[in-house]
């Protein structure tokens, strides 16, 4: 008896992780359901919940958006997890992924790294068994088929709805107004922004709206259908004088076109003329595809004018139809003009295709402009800045961990995140910093550059390596914790002067790798690659 009650004593304790999805908050599976069962769970089993990685309001169709999963895979795979298990309420919560596989594949990650996945609320234990593995198969497709089926039910009610001459959800475009009606269609009230109707008998019809508003709409689309306006000057006239449009937002050249092919204005209900299935890519339906119901309510632009406008929309886009050498002399036009080119003023160009025009046919802007002879200035090179950090940060990567594994280091590179695992418990950020322009620093001339947002913030150190002032080859390095690293307040990229680094500079790559193995040399021992907690700790303090 005395030996049983202490080996209950000494045994340890399974540390958990529990991962929380809902994908609206007005449902049974709530958060708060969610953890209040996995609680339970975990009390029976003896198991305490460390860390909580929770997604509100995401689908379950893919990892897309949902940033809790994503940043527990993440710590799995960089073996930063203190969890030994995780615990999810059942399958569906796990996701609905619409191929199984993936969903088995980020069960595979965890299990890789030795942490299981319980599903606490199914009936089955996760245990690798013939048994568990059928019914978690089965669980997935079922899941999977749930959101199919969903997904045919809601396009079924909406084309119903739409069909009847209903408004069937979402704001209503600028100049009308949403309106309540009871079952015999006697408008009740109208609806303001985020208000729904209550009850099942009641239905939403669209109505003009604000007589100020209905006149906007009139003259935007007279001034298109005379040529007296291009879709960016409207839109720049309205911004200027302080009229938003129905999102309370800046209007834009797309906004207006939105406008001015909208039929609603017409009085008309169009439906499904674009489709996005289950998180699928949205795509543009045929005009049979499409649901309507004529005269569903009093228009607001004469039909005439409606015509107008469609036919002139339809001589602008026929720029579509230009051979390559037109769209070329169209930008050598401008250039001649302009002096340069960018896609700005490409944009705001009269009698000038959009910028995505250019792009989809020549594959990017860079490309049009080669083909042309014109070299934009380095700051607006992107495409060619980006590939020259990515090329150089993966040789930097390349050569510091040949040097380290000759030292007898265990190291790993992760090339989404420009991330160097060293002995599987310390990382490495690589960054480059850029020369961006001249200040002034008393009477001496002081260059600043520009560091770009890390891809990976939680690093233990960050290797800086700097460019020269004409950033055409590397000047030399810099490692430092990563917390030193002055904050980007939310921006992309953040600019540093000479003085920032001090004392944490290296004149090339082998004083680096030098200065990780000195460091890292009382930390791992022979037998070991696993650092103790202080000794992790230590290594995020490099000088």
């Amino acid at each position: 008896m005395i030996k049983a009650r202490q080996a209950v004593i000494t045994t340890k304790v399974q540390r958990a992780a529990q991962y929380l999805r809902v994908s609206t908050e007005s449902q049974k599976y709530s958060i708060e359901n969610q953890a209040a069962a996995l609680a339970a769970y975990a009390a029976r089993r003896g198991i305490e919940i460390i860390e909580t990685y929770a997604d509100r309001g995401r689908s379950g169709l893919s990892i897309s958006g949902r940033e809790a999963l994503k940043s527990l895979i993440k710590d799995v795979e960089l073996s930063r997890a203190l969890f030994d298990c995780i615990l999810v309420f059942d399958v569906t919560r796990w996701g609905r992924f619409q191929d199984v596989d993936e969903s088995a594949y980020y069960e595979f990650i965890c299990k890789r790294a030795g942490i299981q996945i319980h599903y606490c609320a199914d009936e089955f234990e996760n245990d690798g068994s013939l048994a568990s593995v059928v019914l978690k198969n089965i669980k997935r497709v079922a899941a999977a088929d749930y959101s199919r089926q969903l997904s045919k039910k809601v396009f079924l009610g909406q084309s119903r709805v739409a069909s009847e001459g209903f408004w069937r959800g979402g704001p209503a475009p600028f100049g009308l107004r949403r309106l309540l009606v009871d079952e015999r269609g006697r408008v009740k009230t109208v609806l303001q922004i985020g208000e729904r109707k209550n009850l099942k008998s009641e239905r939403t019809i669209l109505g003009p709206g604000p007589k100020h508003e209905i006149a906007i709409v009139r003259r935007i689309f007279e001034h298109f259908a005379t040529r007296t306006k291009t879709r960016t000057e409207i839109a720049a006239d309205l911004n200027a004088k302080r009229f938003r449009n129905a999102q309370g937002k800046l209007w834009t050249m797309l906004t207006i076109s939105n406008v001015l092919r909208n039929e609603a204005y017409l009085g008309h209900i169009v439906y499904n003329r674009r489709s996005m299935k289950l998180g699928e890519r949205n795509v543009r339906n045929p005009p049979e595809m499409w649901i309507r119901h004529q005269n569903a309510f009093k228009p607001i632009i004469a039909p005439a004018l409606f015509l107008k406008a469609q036919n002139v929309m339809a001589e602008l886009e026929s720029g579509r139809t230009r051979t390559d050498k037109e769209l070329l002399e169209l930008l050598k036009g401008l250039l001649l003009r302009d002096g340069r080119l960018t896609m700005k003023s490409i944009t705001l160009a009269k009698d000038m295709p959009n910028a995505s025009v250019f792009t989809k046919r020549f594959g990017s802007l860079d490309e049009a402009y080669r083909l042309i002879g014109y070299r934009p200035a380095a700051r607006y090179r992107f495409k060619e800045v980006r590939a020259n950090i990515d090329q150089i940060i993966r040789s930097v990567a390349d050569k510091v961990s040949t040097d380290l594994e000759r030292r007898g280091r265990r190291v790993s590179f992760l090339p989404e995140l420009y991330l160097l695992t060293i002995n599987g418990a310390v990382t490495l950020t690589i960054a480059v910093s850029r020369a961006v322009k001249d200040g002034t620093n008393g009477a001496r001339p002081a260059r600043r550059w520009e560091l770009r947002k890390t891809r990976f913030a939680r690093s233990d150190l960050t290797l800086v390596v700097r460019m020269n002032a004409i950033n055409t080859m590397i000047q030399d390095y810099f490692l430092l914790p990563t917390s030193s690293l002055p904050a980007s307040t939310g921006e992309s990229r953040v600019r540093i002067s000479e003085r920032y680094f001090g004392d944490f500079r290296c004149s090339d790559l082998a004083e680096v790798t030098a200065l990780l193995h000195s460091r890292f040399q009382e930390q791992f021992t022979t037998g070991d690659d696993v650092p103790s907690e202080r000794a992790a700790r230590r290594a995020s303090s490099v000088r």
